[in-house]
């Protein structure tokens, strides 16, 4: 989650450098050009059914084509503070939605775990105003309000997606290996967004992007497609989808850090007590319970 936080926020110059859909298609090319390997079925391997099938491609379709859509326009709109913000609902939707479709017991604590992310969100978006125009430029004080509204709801739109990928993912990895479910979903990501992406590169000046954008974009690319979904699908095996939900809130945080020290964002003193909250949400869905310290003695 602090992986994909950093390329949420390092995706808002790449915007700036190639289209979205451009963008979004390299990305999938390049995963597919660096785990070719994790496509093979392993021998021990039971044949996909239909129903596994079906949710291959929703995981792909929500978690990589809908969320890589939503999130680069929306972090294209807002600033990558905002972005990291709004998506500190997922543990929520996440525990949510795992509540409802795996039917998961979620404990106190991890609703506490829960509430604190919410209160750290409510923090964040009373701390400052997100976007300022010169006085005197009223319509451009409109235009850019306007611009972050739909900003800012393309990435909430991002966050139901991704809390729909954690779920579903919870359920895949029940049948397939982590290695196989990076490869397969990413496959279908390249293949949906391939006459988007063939659009895009048509007439479009490659020789205008800056090296140290393509070498931003391969980081990118390895990061969204190949690093974080075998990491967080790993994980998934063994943890519930709400608690793995809770993780998230390290994707907010690592996305204003980036936004902060290398895009040149700046937080207030009551965005910092708010990542604090959300950290003391992590560690109090994750510190061993009584019966685990029983145990372990």
């Amino acid at each position: 989650m602090s992986l994909v936080g950093s390329y949420v926020a390092l995706s808002k110059p790449l915007v700036l450098a190639l289209p979205v859909f451009l963008l979004a298609w390299l990305r999938f090319g390049i995963g597919v050009l660096a785990m070719p390997h994790w496509l093979v079925k392993p021998a021990n391997e039971a044949p996909i059914s239909p129903h596994t099938k079906g949710l291959l491609f929703l995981e792909s379709f929500l978690g990589n084509f809908m969320f890589t859509i939503c999130m680069l326009f929306g972090v294209s709109m807002t600033t990558a503070v905002s972005a990291g913000i709004i998506m500190a609902t997922i543990p929520t939707a996440v525990a949510l939605l795992s509540w409802l479709i795996l039917r998961e017991r979620i404990g106190l604590r991890v609703w506490a775990a829960i509430a604190l992310a919410a209160i750290g969100i409510g923090l964040f978006s009373i701390a400052k105003p997100e976007l300022s125009v010169p006085a005197g430029q009223g319509s451009g004080t409109n235009l850019a309000t306007n611009n972050a509204l739909w900003g800012n709801l393309l990435v909430f739109a991002a966050v139901l997606c991704e809390a729909a990928y954690a779920v579903i993912g919870k359920k895949l990895t029940g049948t397939l290996s982590p290695k196989r479910i990076t490869a397969l979903i990413n496959l279908w990501g390249f293949a949906l967004m391939t006459p988007f992406g063939v659009y895009a590169a048509w007439g479009f000046d490659f020789s205008a992007v800056p090296a140290t954008m393509w070498l931003l974009l391969v980081f990118y690319a390895l990061a969204a497609s190949v690093w974080t979904v075998w990491l967080w699908m790993t994980g998934l095996k063994t943890i519930p989808a709400a608690r793995a939900g809770v993780f998230t809130v390290m994707l907010p945080i690592s996305a204003a850090l980036v936004g902060v020290l290398f895009l040149g964002e700046r937080l207030a003193g009551l965005q910092l007590f708010a990542f604090a909250l959300c950290l003391a949400g992590v560690l109090l869905a994750t510190l061993p319970g009584r019966a685990t310290a029983d145990a372990s003695r």
